[in-house]
């Protein structure tokens, strides 16, 4: 089967978008992203597009896709069915680069493995998805995988141990996917599990009695100085209370993402960089704790930058030149895991911070073209389409295409960031 193989998938050109899911290691460090490609018209809730027909479709014809700006330094983890693995359009992929993910509908047929072999010697690595038992088809596939994900909510919790163990007598790399919470990622932890995907990590865990430290609460205020178009003096000045934030801010801004001659102090940071880099460079602080280096290669802040660009580059679209707007949406994005990062609630964080009201009304509510925005994010993340995303989209004036670019984009602004990431604090 060959070049007309995917006749029989082919979706509309504008009519799909791309989810981006993480996969991490043991060190809580992003390794790889899953890539899924679907369908968002208003009539796809039943006929949701998986990820394997899109895949095919998606190569075809979809040139500005590069692997290099949607995940970076990170491999992708690619869904193919039969009709992708028997075609020529696979050979698109780039091997050093993507996980082939073999669906768990695929029959491992003697034509099916010996396609499979075939495209190992050309260098491909493969997955086998879904698993939720050591079958006899799994067994005639395991010898040509190098990782098999364990579907963690398919499996009855106190079964889960055994099948690890029955897997882990293959040989081959484990991952969890589906792993929702951090109980759960604990568990599989200790199961023994290499690599985990799920958004456990960017979950709130909310500690009863848990406050927001003085550190976290100093970059709270600074924002609200920078925000509140305060005399510049009086921001240097109480930057330079806090001796840690002084110090990891400058190393901030003399990272390759800022061009420009070298930064040597606050003052000049405040004249080169302007209010409104200094605030974004102070909500990235945010994310880091007290006494640590400044990691930008972290996945909840990978995932909080994500979200603050496509909020931004959505408003741009849809208010063209409006700056101000563009901003506040950038820190509604960026604030909407903040939870996470405190384990304290949303209201009590914005306690800390004077807002504008449609920053707060999207961050508790979800309410008003900030929240449209931030929920179309949500489900980009969880790779939902149909109606929900058709009707948010519908509410702010974009079509799919449109969020398609604008997620490419935001993608490769947070590949840049994190690649200009300065080195750690010694």
């Amino acid at each position: 089967m060959h070049a007309d193989a995917t006749a029989a998938v082919s979706v509309p050109s504008d009519d799909f978008f791309l989810a981006r899911q993480p996969i991490l290691g043991r060190d809580q460090h992003l390794v790889a992203f899953e890539l899924l490609f679907r369908a968002a018209g208003e009539d796809d809730d039943a006929k949701l597009t998986d990820g394997a027909a899109a895949t095919a479709a998606v190569i075809s014809h979809a040139s500005q896709l590069g692997m290099e700006q949607v995940v970076g330094e990170q491999l992708a983890f690619v869904n193919v069915d039969e009709v992708v693995l028997m075609s020529d359009f696979v050979r698109f992929l780039p091997p050093h680069k993507v996980i082939l993910e073999i669906l768990e509908t695929v029959e491992p047929t003697p034509e099916l493995l010996a396609r499979v072999a075939e495209l190992k010697e050309l260098g491909f690595k493969f997955a086998v998805d879904d698993v939720v038992e050591h079958s006899s088809e799994l067994d005639k596939l395991v010898q040509l995988v190098d990782i098999i994900k364990v579907d963690v909510k398919g499996v009855v919790p106190n079964e889960l141990a055994q099948l690890v163990e029955s897997l882990r007598g293959t040989g081959k790399t484990l991952l969890a996917e589906k792993v929702e919470t951090i109980d759960e990622f604990k568990l599989c932890m200790e199961l023994g599990f290499e690599y985990f995907q799920g958004y456990y990590f960017a979950r709130p865990v909310i500690l009863s009695g848990r406050k927001i430290t003085p550190s976290e609460i100093t970059i709270l205020r600074l924002l609200e100085l920078v925000n509140s178009n305060a005399d510049s003096q009086a921001i240097e000045t109480a930057v330079k209370r806090d001796a840690l934030i002084s110090l990891n801010l400058l190393r901030l801004v003399n990272s390759r993402a800022v061009p420009g001659p070298r930064i040597e102090s606050l003052s000049q940071a405040l004249v080169q960089l302007g209010r409104r880099q200094l605030g974004r460079w102070l909500q990235i602080l945010l994310y880091t704790a007290a006494g640590a280096r400044v990691e930008l290669k972290s996945p909840l802040l990978q995932l909080a930058t994500t979200r603050g660009k496509l909020l931004e580059l959505m408003t741009l679209r849809v208010r063209p030149g409006d700056t101000a707007s563009a901003d506040r949406a950038f820190t509604v994005g960026i604030m909407s895991l903040a939870e996470a990062l405190f384990s304290v609630p949303m209201a009590d964080i914005l306690a800390h911070v004077d807002i504008a009201h449609d920053v707060r009304e999207a961050l508790l509510e979800r309410e008003g073209d900030f929240g449209t925005m931030l929920r179309i994010a949500e489900l980009l993340e969880a790779a939902e389409g149909g109606r929900k995303l058709a009707s948010a989209l519908k509410k702010i004036g974009l079509t799919v295409a449109e969020v398609r670019e604008i997620e490419l984009a935001a993608f490769d602004w947070v590949r840049e960031l994190t690649n200009d990431a300065p080195p750690p604090l010694q």
